[in-house]
């Protein structure tokens, strides 16, 4: 069996946690490894919105079908995300992360040579299987990792790297555009900002074979020593942490064969998909996609000026999930959820109120910082943290991959019906644009009775205790 070589690694300094003393410098190594994958989901998604009207003029494109260019890889992010749970527990979480690692380089070099629209969407399509697979098993993979004091900003990298990720190619896109004159960015540049993503994908999957696997994985898998191995190199309370992890497993092993249609796993299912779902439908991926026809229709604003205005939004996006990382252990996963969606909900009221009262030049910009800000501070890394930590050993994989699933449904949906919404005759009448927004705002709303009644505060507790709290529910 091949050694990781993280492992052979001389002893770094240390830092004490409550249960031991912890290799931070190790975890750190190997959280940053994984979150390449969130990166990359970043990167994917977001590479399209400097290459869609290249894409237009070079495929000669109908409306349904931009529509379809810029959506194809949703659906291959839903089928990504239903078959994470399966490739997790069967050939683990490393393994299966290398798989997406493989899928986002055979979809970045795909998308960059077609000469037909219809091999164009199949490569896309595959690199969005990538997406949802590394948006479930990145996070699991560092929740499994981390000990439980560091679980919520070590999970919340993951976030991090995915605004990063789509900050990096929003300025990729910028200077590869600046190479030519529109006639190349039609004819060739498009097909450079989509091989760019070569990179990051070779990246992410070389430094996958350096960092372990899963210690939790392994137990499942009978693998007791080379969880051990891994264990003692995160921290000195090894022993305790298999333990754990095997009374545990015992506990969901004992029960005869557990069904997400029973109690209490169906509750938990229930809320982390309502997570997943209230994520969606207040409204984020609206800004990131459309922010610059946002900017153009109701600022009046021209193509550079918004593009200008894009990049301030993703700046502030990635600057605000930096303080949620260092913010989530300290105050809590509930408090940020809830102080966060009465922001979002409060900005993104005031953007629809503007919008109808045709008063939008001077105010659009600030309300949708603040609604960045807000998210980026709540729904956008503690969503994650949460979906990381709720589920029982028992039902983690394959909740999972429901909840994920469920977000890149309603991600699809969300990002499909905004622009039909604004584009209805009626509706732009009657509420000038506003609409909307109002519907996002009232739906931040309802996420805050959702988290105040339903979600359980994880804060600080480890994957094991979870499981006690609802046992008492």
């Amino acid at each position: 069996m091949e050694e990781n070589l993280l492992l052979r690694n001389e002893q770094p300094e240390e830092v004490t946690e409550k249960e031991g003393k912890v290799d931070f410098k190790f975890i750190l190594i190997v959280t940053l490894v994984a979150a390449l994958g969130g990166l990359l989901f970043g990167y994917d998604t977001a590479v399209i919105s400097g290459a869609i009207g290249s894409l237009e003029k070079f495929f000669g494109l109908t409306a349904a079908q931009k529509g379809w260019a810029a959506s194809s890889a949703l659906v291959g992010c839903i089928v990504g995300a239903g078959m994470a749970g399966r490739l997790a527990n069967q050939l683990g979480r490393k393994k299966s992360l290398i798989i997406a690692g493989v899928l986002f380089f055979i979809s970045a070099f795909g998308s960059a040579i077609p000469e037909s629209f219809t091999v164009f969407i199949i490569f896309r399509i595959i690199g969005g299987v990538g997406v949802g697979i590394a948006s479930m098993l990145s996070p699991m993979y560092i929740a499994e990792i981390a000990p439980s004091e560091y679980r919520g900003r070590l999970v919340s990298c993951n976030q991090f790297a995915i605004i990063f990720g789509m900050l990096v190619v929003y300025f990729v896109n910028y200077f590869i555009a600046l190479q030519g004159d529109t006639t190349w960015n039609e004819a060739i540049g498009w097909r450079y900002m989509f091989g760019s993503e070569c990179i990051p994908a070779v990246l992410f999957t070389g430094l996958l074979f350096i960092v372990p696997e899963s210690p939790r994985w392994l137990v499942m898998k009978n693998k007791e020593q080379e969880a051990l191995v891994i264990l003692e190199k995160i921290s000195t309370n090894a022993s305790l942490k298999i333990n754990e992890i095997k009374h545990s497993l015992h506990q969901d092993q004992n029960q005869a064969k557990v069904s997400i249609t029973e109690q209490p796993f169906l509750m938990i299912v229930v809320i982390g998909v309502a997570l997943s779902v209230f994520q969606q439908i207040t409204g984020i991926n609206v800004f990131l996609y459309y922010a610059p026809e946002i900017f153009k229709q109701l600022g009046g604003g021209n193509t550079d000026t918004a593009l200008l205005q894009t990049i301030v939004v993703g700046a502030v996006n990635l600057l605000f999930t930096v303080i949620a990382i260092f913010s989530v252990d300290k105050f809590g996963r509930k408090p940020l959820m809830m102080v966060g969606a009465l922001g979002m909900g409060v900005c993104i009221s005031a953007i629809g109120t503007a919008a109808y009262f045709g008063n939008t030049d001077v105010w659009l910009l600030f309300f949708v910082l603040g609604y960045i800000a807000c998210f980026a501070l709540s729904l956008g890394p503690v969503t994650w943290v949460l979906l990381s930590e709720i589920f029982p050993n028992a039902i983690r994989s394959t909740g999972l991959a429901i909840a994920v699933a469920f977000q890149w449904i309603f991600n699809f949906i969300v990002s499909q019906t905004f622009p039909m919404m604004m584009d209805n005759d009626y509706l732009f009448s009657t509420f000038h644009g506003a609409f909307p927004f109002w519907v996002y705002g009232a739906m931040c709303m309802v996420t805050i009775l959702f988290v105040w009644k339903m979600v359980p505060e994880t804060k600080g507790k480890s994957l094991e205790e979870m499981e006690t709290i609802w046992d008492k529910k």
